[in-house]
């Protein structure tokens, strides 16, 4: 889809965006992160809510293994807004996932029972009541919390949810914007209509440029998190700063950078989750050792009986996990003609490109830890009740199913 021009300033068009949402929803939040979008974002909020005299929603979902700059710029964030913004600072036992340990894959920030290991201390400001909310049960999924804490805030009106994400992020994030088959707001592409919910997702700065969040801040003056000044001097550019937390599939790329910008923060980082430090190491390399660009088997083995010992390798939650999800793989292939089985390997640009199904894809995933077997083009899935009945039935499939002609016996 060609982009189309519409004469006016990025900067122009989010304003007039963001007054659509003020002037046309009852209820309105901001989920702030402290990065530099949303950052924009909570600027570009509060000058229009203060122009219209009206309040709305901040959503901070605290993840507690933070930088100390972030959480210092988030705090001085809710003080300088305070006048029109209604603050939800959530620090709360949510699940999150933990790509750098196949014993322990997913963590709980602010676990109460790993109290003496937190990373930091909760705000005094933040909400650690586990009842507060009614819909909260300790350990759901942060993809859970979200969407249900919209539902809570909308009190069942029209409420939109102010998101600061870019279209050129990420194909994702594109999808997200482009969609023909979403449901909008007024036909507004920048919208999205949550499920089962009256909230809609609102992106006012979809179609800025990362260089464009800079020059807003250069020029317009307003704060942002200074971690950013020390991310550029340690090498990374402006394309490669990300804040999130440390832990998951793609973020673990960047552990290595909590030693050098806060190396306090490190220590306490690294000794939260089972494999910090070793996969900070392991990520940078290449290889079996991270599952990045050109991976080997051993001698006398194919790459499906690789898969195999990889699999057999594994704690048995987690090669069960892969299990299934190796499964629906071979049978998605099945019904696309390979009924006698996936190759072995295959053309690497059509592997990589993943326009081909091989058991060399199969084993690069395994061993890269790709807990949502992104890389068999998969993608990331909410872990409620229906999607474990789903992968019950798959697995309850799996043991019925002896693989054949070329497969491996993955139950």
């Amino acid at each position: 889809m060609a982009k189309k021009p519409i004469g006016i300033s990025v900067l122009d068009a989010a304003k007039q965006r963001i007054e659509k949402v003020f002037s046309s929803f009852p209820r309105v939040y901001l989920s702030f992160s402290g990065g530099k979008d949303s950052t924009v974002m909570l600027h570009l909020a509060a000058q229009e809510a203060r122009r219209q005299g009206k309040r709305f929603g901040l959503l901070i979902v605290d993840l507690e293994a933070q930088y100390r700059l972030t959480i210092e710029h988030v705090s001085a964030m809710v003080d300088e807004y305070s006048d029109c913004t209604d603050l939800y600072w959530v620090s709360l036992p949510i699940a999150l996932r933990n790509a750098v340990s196949v014993y322990e894959p997913k963590w709980m920030c602010w676990d109460p029972n790993a109290k003496s290991a937190w990373v930091r201390d909760p705000d005094p400001r933040s909400i650690t009541d586990e009842s507060y909310f009614p819909f909260f049960d300790r350990g759901m999924e942060f993809e859970d919390f979200v969407p249900k804490f919209g539902a809570w805030y909308s009190k069942g009106l029209p409420c939109a949810c102010l998101v600061g994400i870019r279209s050129d992020e990420s194909l994702n994030r594109y999808r997200t914007i482009a969609s023909k088959k979403k449901q909008t707001f007024a036909g507004l592409c920048w919208t999205t209509k949550i499920f089962e919910t009256t909230v809609y997702n609102c992106y006012p700065i979809y179609d800025w440029k990362t260089q464009d969040i800079w020059v807003y801040h250069a020029k317009c003056g307003g704060s942002y998190n200074k971690l950013y000044d020390l991310m550029n001097q340690a090498g990374l550019s402006i394309h490669q700063q990300r804040i999130c937390q440390p832990y998951g599939d793609d973020q673990r790329k960047g552990l290595w950078l909590y030693h050098v910008i806060e190396p306090e923060t490190w220590a306490k980082v690294v000794a939260r989750v089972s494999g910090a430090n070793s996969g900070a190491e392991l990520v940078q390399f290449s290889g079996n050792s991270s599952g990045q660009i050109r991976i080997s088997k051993p001698d006398g083995h194919t790459w499906q009986s690789f898969c195999g010992v990889i699999l057999g390798s594994l704690p048995d939650h987690m090669a069960d996990h892969y299990r299934n999800k190796i499964h629906i793989f071979l049978k998605w292939y099945e019904k696309k003609g390979f009924e006698r089985g996936i190759p072995d390997e295959a053309d690497p640009k059509e592997e990589a490109a993943r326009k081909t199904p091989s058991w060399r894809r199969i084993a690069k995933m395994l061993l890269r830890n790709d807990y949502w077997a992104k890389g068999l083009s998969f993608t990331q899935t909410k872990h409620g009740y229906h999607y474990q009945q789903y992968m019950k039935r798959i697995k309850e499939e799996r043991e019925q199913c002896k693989h054949q002609n070329g497969r491996i016996n993955i139950r």
